[in-house]
């Protein structure tokens, strides 16, 4: 039937062209993002699904954060701990040289000197290892924890070791000297010994970092099989995405060419009343 009100053709020629207009937009818009899944409205579950994942990767982001603190406070302590260790070695050294009985005065006297300067060179050294307000060998805290999964129900703890003077593990005495042939001969097993406690707290330290560093490793990994996994829900193909545009261009501009003729339809009706 030719009718100049209504014209059937034109109506679908419109409907096909609408939903190829709506797909060539979908293209562009995954092409723009890198994502065939950029919102909601693109596919409901599946975004729920990689928001979910992206709060799992943003949570094991903090317990990195969490682990690396951690690490740079052991760090520091075992860097305090190698001075100390470093520094009861030449303390050891003057004591023994003191404790020689034909030693004279002044010699004794420089030799002193030169040992409590060094005692009390380690108590700078444990008042000064700090970081990020904590001090693992001052005697201020027992210990340091840090995060180890995304609900914070799990956490790993390292032992602080307090290397301070008159301590448990640096048994020389604050006013610890080697002024005499019998305090310097007296020092040398106290120096020994302190020697010898610092070494084993430096390797529980090592053992403290380790842990840290061990599971900040498979957190890193986690997050990146996270990551990989979000990319697979939500990123767009570009080589599939490419071969669409292409093909919806193509669909574009024959359904404004199909258009264009059922427009011209109802033209047909005027050579009937020449």
């Amino acid at each position: 039937m030719l009718s100049v009100n209504t014209n059937s053709g034109a109506m679908v020629a419109l409907q096909y062209l609408n939903q190829t207009q709506a797909q060539l937009t979908t293209v562009q818009n995954a092409i723009n993002s890198g994502l065939k899944v950029a919102s909601a409205k693109d596919d409901g579950a599946t975004f729920a699904i990689a928001q979910n994942m992206r709060g799992d990767v943003s949570a094991y982001g903090a317990v990195t954060d969490s682990l690396n603190r951690g690490i740079s406070s052991v760090d520091t302590a075992l860097s305090a701990g190698q001075s100390i260790s470093d520094l009861l070695i030449e303390m050891k050294s003057k004591a023994l040289a003191a404790s020689d009985q034909s030693l004279d005065t002044a010699s004794r006297q420089a030799l002193n000197e030169d040992f409590t300067a060094l005692r009390d060179q380690i108590a700078s050294v444990v008042s000064n290892a700090q970081f990020n307000g904590f001090n693992l060998v001052d005697g201020s805290t027992t210990q340091i924890t840090a995060l180890a999964s995304t609900d914070g129900a799990k956490r790993i703890t390292v032992a602080a070791e307090n290397m301070s003077l008159s301590g448990s593990i640096v048994t020389v005495s604050g006013t610890g000297s080697i002024s005499t042939q019998s305090k310097a001969s007296t020092m040398i097993s106290t120096v020994e010994t302190s020697l010898q406690n610092v070494d084993a707290a430096l390797a529980k330290l090592s053992s403290g970092a380790k842990k840290f560093s061990i599971q900040a490793d498979f957190v890193q990994k986690l997050a990146d099989t996270l990551t990989t996994g979000i990319g697979n829900l939500v990123d767009a193909n570009m080589a599939t995405e490419s071969a669409k545009l292409q093909s919806l261009q193509v669909k574009q501009q024959l359904g404004v060419q199909a258009l264009s003729i059922a427009n011209s339809a109802p033209s047909i009706t005027l050579s009937l009343f020449r």
